[in-house]
């Protein structure tokens, strides 16, 4: 008879134990009414300091506020670097991570990736005047962000150049500065930047053909189907709306620096 009566308790018990199991990544952020996304908060328009506040802010930035207005909870932006940026979000350091993600077949395979809300093309730049195009700089030294797309696109396009890496754009942009390497791999909205702000001292040219084409995805962990779905259904929304290109125009458009027109829209990334 005892055991008759516990057998139906050891049921409820692991309907207890699998429905805490369950609880979703989406119900937490809820909970505890904080949406943290990392960002790297060096890479201007995307995620850089504010002159005179010092804030993190950006089309990055605004697209993590995005989500967290669209859950009603506040956002916290934590800087992250390029190395980091999917151990920090496997760690559970992080709910998402919005810090110039490309999507490649074998971060795939680690992290869940939400439609595309940017598209990068991936260039290199050489000093003025020393190469006239990409493919010129087959054999030689190239440099990259470690662990970046742009460090898989020197590999890919440029399989007999040798890539040197380091932890961050500005280092190896001054490595090709310094002639310790002969061109420079980012995607082409950091080097019209670059290209501007050098222009009086050490000018450059940026070549052609591109290198690669990267959609930007924000980075989620592949078990939270809740999340990933109310992100995307955020994005199409912010598609439908204009606000998406309105992001584009604040940060890149004809009344910036950049002078950038958005050549595409938010849609699913098709591996």
């Amino acid at each position: 008879m005892r055991t008759s009566l516990l057998a139906p308790l050891a049921v409820a018990c692991m309907g207890l134990t699998g429905t805490a199991a369950m609880a979703d990544q989406l119900a937490d952020i809820k909970a505890k009414g904080t949406l943290v996304c990392g960002v790297l908060g060096t890479s201007q328009p995307f995620s850089y300091p504010n002159a005179q506040t010092r804030q993190i802010q950006g089309y990055d930035v605004d697209f993590c506020e995005a989500v967290a207005k669209s859950l009603n909870v506040k956002l916290e932006i934590k800087p992250i670097s390029v190395a980091a940026r999917i151990p920090e979000l496997l760690q559970k350091r992080i709910d998402v991570v919005a810090a110039n993600l490309g999507w490649t077949p074998e971060r795939a395979q680690q992290i869940a990736y939400s439609d595309s809300y940017y598209a990068a093309l991936q260039k290199v730049a050489v000093k003025h005047g020393a190469f006239a195009k990409s493919t010129d700089l087959a054999g030689k030294k190239v440099s990259a962000t470690k662990g970046s797309t742009s460090e898989a696109a020197i590999k890919a396009f440029l399989p007999t150049a040798t890539p040197v890496t380091f932890q961050d754009p500005p280092s190896a942009f001054l490595a090709m500065q310094q002639g310790k390497v002969d061109g420079f791999v980012v995607s082409e909205m950091m080097l019209v930047q670059l290209k501007q702000q050098s222009e009086k001292t050490s000018p450059i040219d940026i070549l052609e053909p591109q290198l690669a084409e990267e959609l930007w995805g924000i980075g989620m962990r592949k078990e939270e189907t809740a999340l990933i779905n109310h992100v995307n259904k955020t994005l199409q929304g912010m598609e439908a709306s204009g606000e998406a290109a309105r992001i584009f125009d604040k940060w890149m458009g004809a009344d910036t620096e950049f002078k950038m027109q958005r050549g595409f829209t938010i849609k699913p990334i098709k591996g």
